[in-house]
């Protein structure tokens, strides 16, 4: 087998949470443009059905639009089962989907800390569960967490004040630590990626006040861009990382270091 043979994962199925905009439709184009089939799934289809489409005039490949809160077992459920049926298999997993609040600790609401705390740990939980089950039963896959740097460091609150966020991301660290021993004996690769910052959606409002002292603790002195995520996706979906489980692949400029 070449090097580049190591990278393909054409003809697999991948379901991406949170596929419809950000760093969701960055992977989703990354395993697509490889050949991959490609399932998007989030609470608001309409951006998950544009990517696709986008992606089908693209690459050629077949993909998937579902509306899915993965905070609900029937929603996940549902994916699965729509995915199976198209594909047949379950081959990579990303759980990308995410959400966060921006406040002082002291003033967070219990309802705000749940939401982010139901959406980043529990809706990985669940996700990773049900697909588990399939990759069980057929014998392996590969689960990307998408973790944050934020899980890594603290933040000060002028720059990130989300603690809500940045725990839930701290817990995603944990969960797929020890999932990886759970379910290496099924030849399940799970690994996480830490990404930095990166314009996005959730991420504009702190890029936009903090950005000056963000890019000062950036050693390579610049954010995240539309490639920068895509060699790590690719590399923790393919046989390339076949001896790589329970790890955190950091991606943001160098940024935990200081």
């Amino acid at each position: 087998m070449g090097v580049l043979d190591l990278f393909d994962i054409k003809g697999k199925t991948a379901i991406v949470t949170g596929g419809g905009r950000g760093l969701g439709a960055q992977i989703a184009e990354t395993y697509a443009e490889v050949g991959a089939n490609i399932v998007l799934c989030s609470r608001k289809i309409e951006g998950c059905e544009e990517v696709t489409k986008q992606l089908e005039e693209k690459y050629g490949v077949e993909t998937l639009a579902l509306k899915c809160n993965i905070t609900d077992p029937g929603d996940v459920n549902n994916v699965i089962e729509n995915t199976r049926e198209t594909f047949g298999s379950i081959d990579i997993l990303v759980n990308n989907s995410g959400a966060t609040w921006g406040a002082p600790a002291a003033e967070i609401p219990l309802e705000a800390w749940e939401k982010v705390i139901n959406v980043n740990i529990t809706g990985t939980f669940l996700m990773s569960q049900a697909v588990g089950k399939v990759m069980i039963e057929q014998g392996g896959g590969r689960i990307v967490n998408i973790a944050s740097v934020a899980a890594l460091k603290s933040s000060m609150p002028e720059v990130m004040d989300t603690i809500p966020y940045n725990t839930s991301k701290g817990a995603v660290v944990s969960f797929t630590k020890d999932l990886a021993v759970k379910w290496g004996r099924y030849n399940i690769n799970v690994n996480a990626i830490a990404p930095g910052f990166f314009p996005t959606k959730m991420s504009k409002v702190v890029m936009e006040e903090g950005g000056d002292a963000i890019l000062s603790q950036t050693p390579l002195g610049r954010f995240g861009g539309d490639e920068d995520l895509k060699g790590a996706a690719l590399f923790l979906a393919s046989k390339a990382s076949n001896y790589v489980t329970g790890d955190v692949v950091v991606v943001d400029g160098g940024s935990h270091l200081l």
